[in-house]
This record gives structure tokens, sequence and C-alpha cells, in this order.
């Protein structure tokens, strides 16, 4: 995980840039109750209800989700002239979501589902809409908002089609051909077989089930990425996200990357494809890369999969599973010889340029810092060979190390510029460094190149040898020394 992605969050919405999400608005509602026995009517359960909740859904989730993270957003939709629509329009307003775009339909109701559940068990879903395409006066509406919302120029739009009627492919082709002209990206939460509506998308983002469907294939189908790789080559997209629940999330561009899933529970599915939309939208527009951007959309749905119904995740609460990541992960950072090679050939699978450096980095200080910033600039990703206690103690002698293996491991992980940490204890890190065949092998400026372990085999195929310059006065030894004092 990137470390920076907390600092972004933060940033989310201060520099005033604007979302518009398109699509087909909805209200869930949930009764929710109790099942204590069968009803002497007919065989079903009884459910003696309790509470009641109204949730904005569908598109309005997406723009939720957006606001709920700090970002400004501006929401087009259609709903009808009944209670729900009203409903609706005030559930998003709470939210933050900016509805003058909004439009009311007289010929159909407000989408609306509701579920009654007993426990945390559905046990029926009542639906009231209308999916028919939008007549030629509505569509006519839509478009005339559409003009006016694209001439605020806004950072970014999302098109969130449930199949309700209003993203027709007269609308999404000139939502997206305009969005074009005007250089806005358009991110799009895809519905049906026929994705050509979507051609010249800037990326798409189908769950497994919905990506089978357009490839025309199963979801079991090995060739199924392949497949919806040539897909997004045939939409012209600059990238598709697939995501695929417990499985994680699959970003296809010019190669293919695969983030596992973070949820620990789930309680309930609903509403995640609209909280990774929304979170990809706010990273790309935040500067963010796509890789990146979905990384932190794989952390806010592992949030929101563990709430019952659907729920759009906060700034508070995305900053909040960042922190329990990023200290997970740097734990994760300290790995056994396999998994140091499997994370080394995935980085290398993505074009990332390795650096390796080694040492007993006892009582770490300023000039190990500085050290190891300077070394990971050299590459992207740093690989740290660390002395165990027993090598540590053949070095230095029988009164080092000061800190424990363990305790040096765990420190050293918690940097920033310390992708991974391995321990050895053979005398040189020779072997250690022929398995992970690093791109760049950094060491002190102090010794010479012909000096640097492994220094002849990194040059053998094609890889350099980095020399750090130290920071004077800085050492372990010192310390040392000035506790004797």
């Amino acid at each position: 995980m990137n470390p920076a992605f907390s600092k972004v969050v933060q940033q989310f919405g201060e520099h005033g840039a604007h979302a518009l999400v398109i699509g087909d608005v909805m209200l869930d509602r949930y009764l929710l109750g109790e099942v204590n026995r069968i009803s002497p009517e007919a065989p079903v359960p009884v459910v003696l209800i309790k509470s009641e909740q109204q949730r904005v859904g569908g598109a309005a989730n997406v723009a939720a989700n957006l606001a709920l993270l700090g970002i400004s957003t501006k929401m087009i939709g259609l709903m009808g002239n009944d209670s729900e629509g009203q409903t609706l329009l005030k559930a998003m307003q709470s939210h933050g979501i900016t509805t003058e775009a909004m439009l009311t339909s007289q010929h159909r109701p407000t989408i609306a589902k509701t579920r009654i559940l007993g426990g945390h068990q559905q046990m029926l879903r009542l639906d009231q809409e209308d999916t028919q395409n939008l007549n030629e006066s509505e569509q006519a509406e839509i478009l005339a908002n559409i003009d006016t919302a694209l001439a605020a120029q806004p950072a970014l739009v999302i098109l969130s089609d449930y199949a309700k009627g209003l993203l027709t492919e007269t609308v999404c082709q000139q939502v997206i051909q305009r969005c074009r002209a005007r250089q806005i990206p358009v991110l799009v939460d895809p519905k049906g077989r026929d994705y050509s509506k979507y051609r010249g998308a800037t990326a798409l983002t189908p769950n497994k089930k919905e990506t089978a469907e357009a490839c025309d294939s199963s979801q079991q189908d090995p060739a199924l990425i392949a497949k919806a790789t040539a897909l997004k080559q045939r939409l012209q997209l600059d990238f598709l996200a697939v995501t695929r629940g417990e499985e994680g999330i699959t970003l296809i561009d010019d190669s293919t990357h695969h983030l596992n899933a973070t949820a620990k529970q789930v309680f309930d599915v609903s509403g995640a494809g609209d909280t990774v939309i929304a979170t990809l939208a706010a990273g790309l527009m935040h500067g963010l890369s796509a890789l990146d951007s979905l990384s932190l959309a794989n952390i806010a749905a592992g949030v929101v999969v563990g709430k019952v119904g659907t729920v759009p995740i906060t700034k508070a609460e995305l900053l909040d599973a960042l922190m329990t990541a990023q200290g997970n992960e740097q734990a994760h950072k300290i790995c056994a010889l396999e998994e140091l090679k499997q994370k080394v050939s995935r980085w290398k699978q993505q074009g990332q340029k390795i650096v390796f450096t080694n040492g007993c980095f006892d009582l770490l200080h300023a000039g190990h810092v500085t050290y190891l910033e300077a070394a990971k600039k050299r590459g992207d990703k740093l690989v740290l060979g660390l002395n165990t206690d027993r090598s540590v103690s053949a070095l230095k002698g029988p009164t080092r190390p000061v800190v424990n293996e363990n305790d040096r491991a765990r420190v050293l992980a918690a940097l920033e510029s310390v992708d991974a940490v391995i321990l050895f204890d053979e005398d040189t890190p020779l072997n250690l460094i022929m398995a992970v065949q690093p791109d760049v092998i950094a060491k002190g400026s102090d010794y010479t190149a012909a000096q640097v372990v492994g220094g002849k085999e990194v040059l053998s195929w094609g890889g350099e040898i980095a020399l750090i310059d130290l920071v004077e006065g800085r050492s372990t030894t010192n310390l040392i020394k000035k506790m004797h004092a």
C-alpha cells in the first residue's frame, strides 16, 4: 500500500474541483425486525418490524460515497412525482449532494427497493420501478441538464448504469463525446451484455459476473481476463477494472494487476461497487494513478461490505481503514525467502525496478534513515537484507547487537522507504542476492564497487552498483559510546 494514501485522502475536496454523477437513482428502504414464529395463514415467517431506514441507492449511492469522502458532487437523475422521490431528494441533500439538475418524471415512479430483514437475514425484497427507456421529452431534458453541468467543467464524470432506462446509448455517447472534447475523464459502472454504448469512456468497472456476460463467457472461464482485455481494446478504454468480490480487483491497463480483497468480515455486498467507483474517482481526481486509486477503492470496499445494507463510506472511516492496513502491511513487509521471491516476481512483472541493500541496522539512527531513503530513490522497491543476531555478533563482537533481530526488523519495516525486510544468517548476503536478482545493489560510499558483495553478479545480469554517501558523524558505535560516557 502506498503510504501517501492517508495524506491524499485528507486532501479530498480541498482543491475545489467537483464530480458529476449521472445515472439511475433509487430509494433503498429497510424494514428491520425479528422472526420468532411462522404465520398460521401460510408457511412463511412473520417479521415483527422494529425499525425502518431510508437510504440513497443506485447512482445516488455513488454520489453519496463521493460527497462523504469530501468531494463536491452534483447528481443528474430521474425520479417520480411521488413521496419516494421527495424522500430520496431530501436524503441526497442531507449527504451534501447538489441536486438542482435532478429531473422529476410525470410518467414513471421513483425507483424504490424495500428490503424486509429478520435479524441480518433478508426475507423479502419489494421493487417499484419502470425500466423503459426515456421518452423523447425526458431524454431532451436530461441532455440539456448534462450540457449545463458539463459547462461548469467537472473534474470527472461517472455514469452509474443500473439498466433502469436513463442511460440510453444516445445519452451515454453524447456524454462521452462531450467529455472527450473537454478532456474530462468518464468512469462507467456498466450493465447489460452490450457495452458498445460505453465506447470511448476512460474506464469501466464491471463485476466478475457482468464481465463474463459482456464477454459472452462464464465466470469460471480461465481465459476471462484475456477476453476482458480484448473488450477493453475494442471499446477503446484507458483501463478496465474487474471487481471480483472475495477475489479482489483486477486492473487491466497496459498490463494486468491483481489486488487481493481486504475485507475481514462480509455481511452485505450491496453497494460495494458504488464505493469502488466513487473512491476510484476521488483518487484519480487527486492525482493518484489508476492502480493506486483502485488500491484505495479496494480498502474502501472492504469497509462497506462489513455493514448491513447499502451504506456509503466516509472520509473518517477510510482514514481509519488506511491506518489499520498500513500497520498490517508494515508487519507483512517482513518476509521469509519464498514469500520475498513471490513479491519480487510480482514487482518485476509490473515493471518495477528492484534495489537491494543489507546491513545490521542496530540502534536505528538518522544516518540509517537517510541512507535507506537515498537507496530507495535508485529504483521502485527496496529490499533490505538484515543480519541476524548471530551474524551481527560475529561481525561486531559479543556485545552486539543492542537491539534483537525481530525488533530491528519491525522498526525497519515501518520506514516508508523500505518495501521488504528479510533476515539472513550467513556471513554474506550473496545467496540472498542470487535469489532476489535485484536491478540495483546499494552500499555505503565507504565501500568501493569491487568490495560490494554480489556486485559482480548484479552487473552480470545487466544491473548496477549504487554507492550511497553516508551522513558524517552518525553511527551506532558513536551512540553506544555516548551512552557509556
